[in-house]
This record gives C-alpha cells, sequence and structure tokens, in this order.
C-alpha cells in the first residue's frame, strides 16, 4: 500500500467566503486543549509512520490511537457541531481538523465532520481551505476524483496527486477556497518531503493512509 500526503497549507484570500472571527476567546478552551493535545501527541507518529519507523506492533498503537480520537471526535459533533473558531479557537479548530483528516478507519466520522465543517466555514466560523482537504479525503477513500487537488500519494515513485476532476478548472476552484496553484503547492510538498529522502524507509509504500498536516 502506499502512503498518502497533502498540500496543507493555505495561501491567497478566500473569494466570497466569509472570515472566521480573529479576536474573541474560545467558549470552551478546556475543549481546545483537549483537542490540541491529542493532535499534537499523534502528530510524533505521523510522521515516523510516514518514514517507515514503526514495527507493525507499534503501527496497530497508531491506528488504535487515531480511531480512538476519531471516537472523541464523534463526541463532540454530536454535542457542538463543528468545534469552530468561536468554539475552540483557530489552534483549536484546527487540531479537530488534523484528527479528522487521519480518521481513515472511522469513514462514517470523517463524512460527518467534512459535513459540518462546510456548514461551519459557511457560517464564518472556519476555512474554507480545511473543509476543502478533509472534502477530498472524502471522496479519494469513496474511490472517487478529488475536487481541489490536496491528496497525494507517497510512493517509491515519488509524490503523486490521486486522480482530480475536470483538471483544468482545479486552479480556480483552489483559489476560491484560499488554496494556491497546484503546481507551487506540490512544489512546497516536494521540497519538504526531500529533508526525508536519505532517511531508510522513506516513500517505501508500506504504510496507510498517512496524511501531513502541513506539508505544504
Amino acid at each position: 500500500m502506499d502512503h498518502r500526503t497533502a498540500d496543507t497549507s493555505p495561501a491567497g484570500p478566500l473569494q466570497a467566503l466569509p472570515q472566521p472571527p480573529v479576536s474573541e476567546p474560545p467558549l470552551r478552551p478546556d475543549l481546545a486543549r483537549d483537542l490540541i493535545a491529542r493532535a499534537e501527541q499523534a502528530s510524533t507518529n505521523w510522521s515516523r509512520r510516514l518514514r517507515n519507523e514503526l514495527d507493525d506492533l507499534r503501527l496497530g498503537q497508531v491506528r488504535h490511537t487515531d480511531y480512538a480520537n476519531a471516537k472523541v471526535l464523534r463526541r463532540i459533533l454530536a454535542e457542538y457541531d463543528w468545534p469552530g473558531h468561536r468554539l475552540v479557537g483557530r489552534d483549536g479548530c484546527r487540531a479537530a481538523w488534523q484528527l479528522a483528516l487521519h480518521a481513515d478507519d472511522d469513514p462514517d466520522v470523517q463524512r460527518s465532520a467534512a459535513r459540518l465543517l462546510h456548514r461551519a466555514l459557511q457560517a464564518g466560523d472556519a476555512p474554507a481551505w480545511q473543509w476543502a482537504h478533509l472534502h477530498d479525503r472524502v471522496l479519494i477513500s469513496t474511490g472517487q476524483p478529488q475536487e481541489y487537488g490536496t491528496q497525494y500519494t507517497l510512493s517509491p515513485q515519488g509524490v503523486e496527486r490521486y486522480p482530480v476532476r475536470e483538471a483544468a478548472g482545479l486552479d480556480s476552484r483552489r483559489a476560491r477556497v484560499g488554496l494556491p496553484a497546484a503546481a507551487d503547492a506540490v512544489a512546497t510538498l516536494r521540497q519538504r518531503l526531500a529533508s526525508l529522502s536519505s532517511r531508510p524507509g522513506v516513500a517505501s509504500g508500506t504504510g496507510r493512509g498517512v496524511q501531513l498536516a502541513s506539508a505544504a
């Protein structure tokens, strides 16, 4: 199996979309702290998984942690809808997004998260680029071409983008959700991953569903 990765840094203005609030303190700082802690704790293992530094036992533990985090996210979604900027602040919202991206073993949670995140961005409570990544993730997980070209496979041949619907309009769609041009994004992604190229096991094609949360 291959590794998954993504370009995940926003760039450029959002087009005709409300901007999330930036000044109000979050309503649930305790929830924000929990989400951030979970994402930070998992991020080391996500990176180690990409580099194939985990044996089968540790890989199973990482997947169990991702599944447990997905269950926590499920409860949050049921109680609050998407934990957006008003509820948990920018960092908490980003952490929830990272956990959702890694919820490949709980596709129901991933689909619910994408739907509620879309509703939050329409209310000005989350950034559109986060939804674009999660929306693409759900599409490729169900065997469909992605919309925004955010999802890549990291294979022995290098970084390859998953199929995209109507590729000619890709950059226009990306611009509407605040993402950089696709060529710039993949160049940045390859540059960041190049620092790992001398490490044993990188892109060996033995992992599954690894998503870098700050790849490009």
